[in-house]
This record gives C-alpha cells, structure tokens and sequence, in this order.
C-alpha cells in the first residue's frame, strides 16, 4: 500500500461482513484508504513489528499483502477485537500462553496509535460496557430506567420477584466467552417465573441482573454516531409471546420500521454519551403502551446491519465522515 496519511484502521475479524464492507466502501468513495485488521488473524497470519530507539517507535502492520506502518493511519474504527485462533500444528498446552502474548502486543500496538482519532476509544469502550454504570449515568441525564436488582443472593431475588409482581427478567452483566452455544439460557434476556426462583441457591456462584419486566408497544435500536441518530423499531407484539429478546438468533421479528425520537431524548442521549466520551454506540430502548422511552442499555460496538439494509439508513456513511473529519 503507498504511504498516505489518510489511511483508515478498521479493526475487526474474519466473520464480520456487511456493516465492515459498507464503511469500507463509503471510505472509499470520500477518498480515503481503509485497511482491514481481522484481529482474529493474528499473529497466525498477520505480521506486526515493533522497533524502539532512543527518540522514536516504528510499528508496521502486514495483512494479506499489505503494509502500513502507523504513522500513516490518520483514523481508527474499533468494531471489533478477537480471539486469536491457531491451528493444529500449535500444541494446545502453549495456546493459552501465545493468546496471552499476543493481546499484550495488540495492546502496544493500540497505544502506539493514541493521537490518532478513535471510533471509539478502547478505554472508553471498556468503561460504558459497564452495565451498572450505564444504568447510573441513564439515571442522572435523564433516561428512564427499569427498576433492577443485582444480587448474588436467592432471598433477595425472591423478594425483588414480589416487588415487581412476579413480572420480572434476568440477564448477565456481561457477555459470556465467545465459544458459548447460542441457545444457552445466559445469553439473552428471559422472564423468570417463581418455579424458577425456587432452587436459586446457585446465584451464590455467579451474581445475576433482574429486572421489571416493562410492557412493550415497540423495542428499538438507536445508532448514535456523533450526534446523529438512526432508529429501527420492532413491533414488540409479533414475538412477545415467544421470547423477550429479539436478538435470540431465529426469532421472527417481523419487519424493521422507520422511528423518529422526541427531541428531548437525543438530547439526553448526546449527553450520555458525551459522559462516556462515546462517538457511536447502539442503544435498546422499550417504548411502552403509555408512550415512555425505557432505557435498557448501550453496546459501543453495537450491530447495526440490519438497519442499513432494510430501512436504507445511512449509518456507515455517517461513520465514514466521522472517522475521516473527526
């Protein structure tokens, strides 16, 4: 690849498709060089050299073909960071050292592009995945919330089950390893029922999120990129009776549709995010019979696929323009 200064990091993996593609081509097309990094390829095929003298550092990055060193990267999309995956040749008692080794040189190489502009900065990233503190910062700008226990006590979720009479959710804080089977019960949210809640000891193991069940008219997804906001929203009615997560994979969902928010919401969404210090994100929001917004949760590398391509809205052109202006 010819040096350039307008160079554009986009760090991912090998399975990500679509939304990578489409920011890809919308960097294109405004004259701009993006660069793919399937993080899950290194360091089996990925080369990264690292050299340091007394008054400079040079890293150069070399992926199917190509090479950049950083001082040619003018931007960088964080959409995704992988496992790294190894083939048979590697005995598996040294896998668990080489992945280990190989984040801590990933983590060098992310610092060595700190004064470049990030889509979103990793310490921020990792600060918003923080589930109890969205829910804290949703409080102060604003957010509706739903009323919600963390426990790691059986009593507790017994007692909480009666507050909210018996209309109640569970769900992890955080997402589990990526080796988990879809299906799994702690992937996704699910009503709890008091049968349930009847041999719950085993929360002493692993604490877990309840929450009031909020009763839905739509559930939408917000992708917020630097103050804009693009809205899909579900009718909740066409899998209410079936799951409580859209997102579970072959859940019918029905169609995609078009959703304006109130002004007042995008203003308390852009101060959210301005406490984090996120330039994009995906929020889930529960808007109810009654008309109220409920915020359920921010993912900063949240999917937004699905939007772009059945509502036509412009997302990765909006993501194009703020890693090329920002």
């Amino acid at each position: 690849m010819a040096p350039s200064q307008d160079i554009i990091l986009l760090i991912t993996h090998s399975d990500d498709f679509f939304t990578i593609d489409r920011v890809a081509e919308a960097l294109s097309k405004k004259g701009a060089q993006p660069f793919r990094f399937d993080t899950d390829q290194f360091p089996l095929n990925v080369g990264l050299t690292v050299q340091f003298d007394q008054s400079k550092s040079y890293h150069t990055l070399e992926y199917k073909g190509q090479t950049i060193s950083t001082e040619q990267v003018k931007a960088v999309w964080m959409r995704r960071v992988w496992e790294p995956q190894f083939n048979q040749k590697l005995d598996p008692k040294y896998q668990e050292a080489c992945a280990k080794e190989s984040k801590a040189t990933l983590a060098g190489f992310w610092d060595s592009l700190a004064k470049v502009s990030w889509v979103n900065d990793l310490e921020c990233v990792n600060v918003a995945n923080n589930k109890l503190h969205q829910l804290r910062v949703a409080s102060e700008v604003g957010l509706i919330i739903p009323r919600t226990l963390i426990t790691n006590k059986a009593e507790s979720a017994r007692e909480f089950f009666q507050q909210v009479e018996g209309k109640m959710v569970s769900k992890l804080l955080t997402a589990l390893y990526y080796g988990m089977e879809y299906s799994s019960f702690f992937l996704y949210t699910n009503t709890v029922k008091a049968e349930d809640l009847e041999d719950a000891e085993s929360l002493r193991y692993c604490p877990m999120v309840f929450q009031e069940k909020i009763p839905k008219q739509q559930e939408l997804r917000v992708m917020y990129v630097n103050g804009h906001t693009f809205v899909g929203a579900l009718n909740a009615s066409v899998y209410e009776d079936y799951t409580v997560d859209w997102r579970r994979p072959g859940v019918n969902v029905g169609s995609w549709k078009h959703h304006q928010l109130p002004e007042y919401l995008v203003s308390r969404l852009k101060a959210f995010m301005g406490k984090f210090g996120l330039v994009c994100g995906a929020f889930d929001f529960i808007l109810t019979p009654d008309g109220e917004y409920v915020f359920l949760e921010i993912n900063p590398q949240g999917e937004w696929g699905m939007l772009e391509k059945e509502l036509d809205l412009p997302i990765a052109n909006a993501i194009a323009d703020t890693l090329i202006t920002q």
